[in-house]
């Protein structure tokens, strides 16, 4: 065992560095087997060349280790997303006649799983039977999970059902919320709704995050109706819903519209106690509010947040900054933006994003003098601008027919070193076009394709459109015939846009189909 312990000191540099796993991570105790007399707090292990030092060590000492001491090293590794260091340490087990049981053939069954390999999980499946091994609930539900990472969700349903219908395990917490969770993102909620019922007639109850899935898939799929429906049944059921289920169906409600029910809704919630709203299910709420323009009934919102002792962040004000700004409200927005260092925020909580919003304001509402002001004093406050903040700047000088000013900005964006992107080049695409810079309007399509921006559908309509406006419609036809080619699909309106365009130079319609 001395031995051992050097090699792991020379191994590692410095003894102490290899103790520093846990202050009694190795201790020597004569007359014990290696499994009590190496204790190793496997679990703080971070280091792969560590892990398969120790692994050859484990190896050589006599007499080995037992299983367990292989399955906790085994774990770590996998742990560490090293899976296919631990199936090489299984495979050298296995060659080497060290021992292995059901617990060791679980891990590596989890990690082919992990790699999208399930097929071969369920070739353990089969070392299991063979080795006359009992395959319990945390098997079956590593194999359902596997299903569904490898997106084969319609054979994981047909194992669970299997498990169900031949008693081979009572499905677990675990494995009905993977079932649920699975059959969500791949698109079969109400599938998932279904399960929730069946089970919970079995006396398997599913637990909140598996609700909150499906709740969640509701209102991704506009049946905010089925959410609300789901929602009530888990409550009658004594599952309380936490702050993100509630989240998932406000935000659900705002998003369609369903003010009353919202509303209704938070004051049950806040009436009945069921739960601390926080932060972020209120800023979801102002910030739905101020962009539908009901920014009277954020205030009040802001109000019930202070009442509910939920103090307001800087997401809150910057929702309202907006909401002004959409108002026209520059004045009561600059004044709430100056006011935000008062409010319990610090200057370093005022981020680019707070900035953003009012530059923004400013641009839509024909100031950019102040816009650009305040784009200028960013910087001296210690923010970096974003390649969002650039965006708007831009569009807001183009807007006006600063062009000059415009691209000199975005040659100051790459100078320092902030990244245009699809949004940029639209931006100056449609300024040149406006400006009737054709030619410079379809370099800069190409000089986008060249520095790895690829142009969308977007920025083809701005560019086909300038060119038709400039009676460039042969060019246009051109560009136009080749989206296909690149994955895009053009609409009806482009297509009678470039005809008509045609037409006017005397091409007859047939003659100008593209």
């Amino acid at each position: 065992m001395a031995l051992i312990l050097r090699r792991i000191a020379g191994e590692l540099g410095t003894f102490t560095h290899s103790l520093s796993l846990c202050c009694s991570n190795f201790r020597y105790e004569s007359k014990r087997h290696f499994s009590s007399m190496l204790r190793i707090d496997f679990s703080s292990i971070n280091d792969i060349q560590f892990a398969n030092f120790l692994f050859r060590e484990m190896l050589r000492v006599r007499p080995q280790p037992s299983s367990a001491v292989f399955n906790k090293l085994l774990t770590t590794v996998v742990n560490m997303e090293h899976h296919s260091a631990a199936l090489s340490m299984f495979d050298e087990m296995r060659q080497s006649g060290f021992p292995v049981n059901e617990y060791t053939f679980g891990i590596i069954m989890h990690c082919y799983c992990l790699l999208n390999r399930v097929d071969l999980g369920f070739a353990i499946l089969g070392s299991f039977f063979k080795l006359g091994y009992d395959p319990d609930v945390v098997i079956y539900t590593t194999l359902v999970k596997g299903l569904f990472l490898d997106d084969r969700a319609i054979e994981a349903e047909k194992l669970f059902n299997k498990l169900l219908e031949d008693n081979l395990c009572e499905p677990g917490e675990f494995m009905i919320t993977c079932l649920i969770n699975g059959l969500c993102k791949a698109g079969y909620t109400l599938t998932a709704c279904d399960y929730i019922e069946l089970l919970a007639k079995r006396g398997c109850a599913a637990n909140a995050y598996a609700y909150s899935a499906v709740i969640k898939s509701f209102c991704k799929g506009g049946m905010i109706g089925d959410a609300l429906h789901l929602l009530h049944k888990m409550t009658e059921r004594g599952i309380s819903p936490d702050t993100v289920t509630y989240t998932l169906i406000i935000h659900g409600l705002c998003h369609a519209g369903r003010w009353e029910d919202m509303r209704e809704l938070l004051r049950e919630m806040i009436d009945r106690k069921m739960m601390s709203l926080n932060v972020i299910t209120f800023n979801v709420l102002v910030n739905m509010l101020c962009k539908i323009g009901k920014v009277k009934e954020a205030e009040d919102l802001v109000e019930i947040m202070i009442q509910q002792n939920v103090s307001p962040d800087i997401y809150t004000y910057t929702a309202l900054i907006g909401g002004y700004c959409s108002q026209g409200k520059m004045d009561v927005a600059k004044e709430l933006f100056d006011s935000l260092p008062g409010k319990g925020l610090s200057a370093g909580d005022i981020d680019m994003y707070s900035y953003g919003a009012l530059i923004n304001g400013y641009c839509k509402n024909g100031d950019v003098d102040e816009a650009w002001r305040i784009f200028k004093e960013a910087p001296g406050k210690g923010l970096q601008h974003t390649t969002r903040s650039y965006n708007t700047m831009i569009k807001g000088l183009l807007r006006v027919g600063r062009f000059a000013d415009g691209w000199k900005l975005f040659g100051d964006m790459e100078s320092q070193g902030v990244r245009p992107d699809l949004i940029t080049y639209s931006i100056l695409l449609d300024g040149m076009c406006k400006a009737r810079q054709i030619d410079d309007a379809v370099s800069l399509v190409h000089t986008m394709e060249e520095r790895g921006v690829k142009p969308n559908m977007i920025t083809y309509d701005i560019l086909i459109r300038g060119l038709c406006k400039e009676g460039r419609s042969d060019l246009a036809r051109d560009i136009f015939s080749q989206l296909p080619s690149k994955g895009l699909q053009p609409s009806a309106g482009l297509y009678k846009i470039i005809v008509g365009s045609l037409c006017e130079k005397g091409l007859t319609e047939e003659e100008a189909i593209v």
